[in-house]
């Protein structure tokens, strides 16, 4: 008999797992929401991907990310392929201090005059332009501009700005140009009496679907690193005030009394409200456009 070789036995490779690919915004107002996240580890699970609000939007909705902030305005229109994350968005009930209409003239005046829209923010651009024609009463004549106000106000009489650039605009910009500075927030607010969302949290539904156990350890790990940036929120503001133009105080009160990071049941009436509004064919998605939530864990 042919003794045949013993082949040695080893443990087993161990199978290597993708990590989710998360999308960030580098925007202060996103900072609260990943802040954290180097505190607790979790920072380590991720594959964060940075880019602009659009570059974000785009890149969920091909599937290039498994989950990210997108704009709403983007997610109505991709929300049979995606799940919102409750309890963590980015919004106000009221001033939100960074989505802003600057304008050289009252608003009542805009009818036919050039305004320019901020190139990062699709939902911004069609609250403002929701705002102007159905709460203001005009029709401008829109044409779309690099985020930058002074670039922005050469040959327009008015500009739609977010962001960081809108903080820019409100605190330092606006008050040395002479311009008027409407917060698109606080107009919502006024109109509507509901809290508004710029943008939600999402996990590709397909995604979800594959690895359900990572979508809610995701959805846990961001609302552990906002709740915690919230409570360490000094120390938050002090740490960005260093490397931002913006000093501790301002950042403080931006958090604190100006950005909603809640997704609840008021926020959700919001986002219907928005939808009836601005809904149908051309807008790519119906007015009753329904919204999906991550259903909790079993576990």
């Amino acid at each position: 008999m042919t003794e045949q070789p013993v082949q040695e036995t080893g443990p087993s490779p161990r199978v290597r797992r993708r990590r989710p690919r998360v999308g960030h915004i580098q925007f202060l107002n996103c900072l609260p929401l990943f802040w954290g996240l180097a505190r607790t580890g979790s920072l380590l699970d991720l594959d964060l991907r940075t880019d602009t609000p659009d570059g974000l939007n785009d890149a969920l909705a091909a599937g290039d990310l498994d989950i990210g902030p997108i704009s709403l305005v983007e997610f109505l229109r991709h929300a049979d392929d995606l799940v919102a994350l409750p309890d963590i968005a980015v919004g106000s009930d009221g001033d939100v201090m960074s989505c802003l209409i600057v304008s050289q003239v009252p608003l009542e005046e805009l009818d036919g005059q050039p305004v320019a829209l901020g190139s990062t923010s699709r939902t911004s651009v069609r609250l403002a332009q929701l705002l102007l024609a159905e709460r203001i009463g005009v029709t401008p004549r829109y044409h779309v501009c690099p985020p930058d106000l002074r670039t922005m106000m050469t040959g327009a009489r008015a500009a739609v700005v977010i962001g960081d650039a809108a903080l820019r605009a409100a605190l330092h910009e606006a008050p040395r140009m002479g311009l008027q500075v409407h917060d698109l927030g606080r107009m919502w607010k006024d109109w509507t009496g509901l809290p508004f969302v710029f943008a939600v949290f999402a996990a590709r539904r397909d995604f979800l679907t594959r690895e359900p156990d990572l979508v809610h350890r995701v959805h846990a790990d961001l609302l552990a690193s906002r709740d915690l940036s919230l409570s360490e929120v000094a120390k938050v503001c002090e740490q960005a005030s260093q490397w931002e133009e913006f000093d501790a105080a301002t950042l403080e009160r931006y958090y604190t009394t100006a950005l909603d990071f809640r997704l609840g049941s008021e926020q959700l009436a919001g986002i219907a409200e928005f939808a009836r509004r601005v809904g149908g064919e051309a807008e790519g998605f119906p007015p009753d456009v329904q919204v999906r939530l991550l259903t909790p864990s079993p576990v």
